[in-house]
């Protein structure tokens, strides 16, 4: 099994649709280290990208022997079963199918020999979405170490970046640390910080940018990490610090406008592009007298300006320039720029609002009995 797995290596660094082919090809008979990459989202393939081009250099001390990621799924309207990002990004580079490992857990016996034959000397991982066993962190003798968004100990989990747009942070970063069985606990190599402003909007926009700066930590540290000597100098984390950063639930996704407009400002950026944020509004008629639920995702938003009792009413939401305007706890504001209704594109505030046809909105009273309505 390990010498086809070495011949099936030999042959993918030879393919001469993989990049810097004439340089990789004879670096299965030098010192080059076998290094395996574990990825699955779009985000991961920067960190995949950088190790390629860290690979295809003359100087090289490792190359990418294989990758793991998830298995194939149904995505996108068509529902149709794709690779990961990760996985197809790596056969657009011409990257051996054969090298490309989707297990269904990474405990799997049969992944773990395959594993075993390929005798990483190190695993790198960026949201690979699985849970790695004792088993499998046994098998690379360098240890695998994992680009993690957040400054640990804060935010360990799934949703380090989520959590942290929720909470409102200033400040957060990128981590690079060794990956041990309690989770996101092991010893840090190094970290780099990173300022958060209203200029990052989204969650995903944060999620890019700190995946860039840790892709570029990544290939800073391999000398070290490589030799040895990153184990060494390697912090352990500070555990009265840890905090953490629960997966997100789908039922999060909703807006309760008794809080403040700060913290419901946050959660929008923090949920956007998945699960989103949702909100319920009533629909007046005051011709008809009916009234109405509406349920609608909220897409972009601000904090306005505070308000006093004789501007607005407590459950009026009006239309201000270009924004939904919902009174919030606190006499705070929270304008909403962006609208979607279900199956519809996303709007602007004044094109929805000219959708409602002169019909008055309220915030949503759980405790009051209202049709559901359709726009």
């Amino acid at each position: 099994m390990a010498s086809s797995l070495f011949f099936r290596r030999f042959c993918c660094l030879h393919s001469a649709t993989f990049p810097s082919s004439s340089s990789s090809s004879s670096s299965v008979f030098s010192k080059k280290k076998p290094l395996v990459f574990l990825g699955s989202p779009q985000v991961s393939t920067t960190v995949l990208d950088a190790l390629f081009n860290a690979s295809f250099a003359a100087d090289a001390a490792f190359e990418v022997a294989a990758i793991v990621t998830q298995p194939p799924s149904r995505r996108d309207r068509g529902r149709k079963m794709m690779p990961s990002p990760v996985a197809q990004y790596a056969l657009d580079k011409g990257f051996s199918s054969d090298l490309i490992l989707t297990p269904e857990k990474a405990g799997e016996d049969k992944f773990l020999s395959t594993l075993k034959a390929l005798q990483p000397e190190l695993c790198i991982t960026a949201a690979y979405g699985n849970i790695l066993p004792t088993k499998f962190l046994n098998i690379p003798a360098l240890g695998t170490v994992n680009i993690h968004p957040s400054l640990l100990p804060l935010y360990r989990g799934a949703a380090p970046v989520q959590r942290a747009l929720q909470d409102g942070v200033k400040e957060t970063g990128v981590s690079l640390a060794f990956t041990v069985r309690a989770l996101d606990a092991g010893p840090v190599i190094a970290f780099e910080k990173f300022e958060v402003d209203e200029q990052i909007k989204q969650a995903p926009d944060l999620l890019a940018l700190l995946f860039l700066e840790g892709s570029k930590l990544l290939i800073r540290e391999l000398p070290s990490i490589l030799d040895g000597s990153a184990e060494k100098k390697a912090q352990p984390q500070d555990e009265s610090k840890a905090t953490n950063a629960p997966k997100i639930a789908p039922d999060e996704a909703w807006l309760s406008f008794d809080q403040e407009a700060y913290v419901l400002h946050n959660k929008v950026r923090a949920f956007a592009g998945w699960p989103g944020t949702r909100a319920k509004v009533v629909v007046a008629d005051d011709k008809s007298g009916c009234h109405n639920i509406l349920e609608f995702k909220i897409i972009t938003t601000r904090v306005g300006i505070n308000y006093s009792s004789q501007e607005t009413q407590a459950d009026e939401i009006c239309f201000v320039k270009d924004a939904l305007v919902f009174p919030c706890e606190g006499r705070t504001t929270l304008e909403v720029l962006e609208v979607q209704l279900p199956g519809k594109k996303v709007v602007s505030a004044g094109a929805f609002w000219n959708g409602m046809q002169g019909k008055r909105l309220k915030k949503f009273d759980e405790t009051k009995h209202f049709s559901h309505v359709s726009v």
